[in-house]
């Protein structure tokens, strides 16, 4: 996608507090001014279904994914203690080994569902963008290159910057199935040490790749300056 955005005379940094300059599409667009049409309805539509994605990628990682790494952990250190207790040469009385690897090889298909659908959110996202590219070339046949590049949506972005600054977003949420998938591969062996999978599950939570450019930190805050009524229900 980048290449075919080469022609938009490259990509704008968004932040979380756009500048706005005096007497140039600085002051927020009236209704009376500037009426919502097509283009703004279906550029905030993409723009809420990009966030709703960031939840749901955020939902699988942070309960359905760590619930499953968490119990993993859990399960194998207590069979680990259990088995530390027992005098060398001696079986355990009860079955304690199988009902245990029976949880384990349950928590890492459910770390591998988790990852699977991530995948699919990924696409998803990729399929936005590509929905705002679409509807930027839309916006140059019926509104005009310069009107995608000068008028403001709503405050003081053009539909140009949104969907320069937005091209890259799934860059971020790649790099971090990646790691999620590696460090779900880590968890597979039952030789890993305690303190390693206790350091898997903190940068599993942390997910480190978005903290700084997932969409809660480079895009909620700004939608909600230069979006009209992004909250409204």
């Amino acid at each position: 996608m980048s290449k075919r955005l080469a022609s938009f005379h490259g990509p704008s940094t968004p932040s979380p507090s756009p500048v706005l300059q005096p007497g140039k599409l600085g002051t927020p667009a009236s209704p009376s001014r500037t009426p919502e049409i097509t283009i703004h309805r279906k550029t905030k539509t993409l723009l809420q279904e990009l966030r709703s994605i960031s939840q749901t990628w955020d939902d699988l990682v942070l309960v359905d994914g760590l619930k499953a790494a968490r119990t993993l952990v859990d399960t194998r250190t207590e069979l680990d203690n259990v088995l530390a207790l027992l005098p060398p040469g001696c079986q355990p009385r009860s079955p304690i080994v199988g009902p245990k690897l029976a949880v384990m090889e349950k928590c890492i298909a459910q770390l591998d569902a988790v990852l699977t659908k991530l995948q699919k959110q990924l696409q998803r996202m990729g399929g936005v963008v590509d929905n705002l590219e679409a509807l930027y070339h839309e916006a140059q046949r019926t509104k005009g290159p310069r009107w995608c590049k000068e008028e403001a949506l709503w405050v003081s972005w053009p539909l140009e910057k949104f969907i320069l600054s937005l091209s890259n977003v799934t860059t971020p949420y790649h790099k971090s199935l990646v790691l999620l998938a590696d460090l779900a591969n880590q968890l597979r062996s039952h030789s890993i040490s305690f303190e390693t999978s206790r350091d898997i599950i903190r940068q599993w939570v942390e997910q480190p790749f978005l903290e700084e450019d997932g969409w809660d930190a480079q895009w909620e805050d700004l939608c909600a300056v230069e979006v009209e009524k992004w909250d409204a229900r």
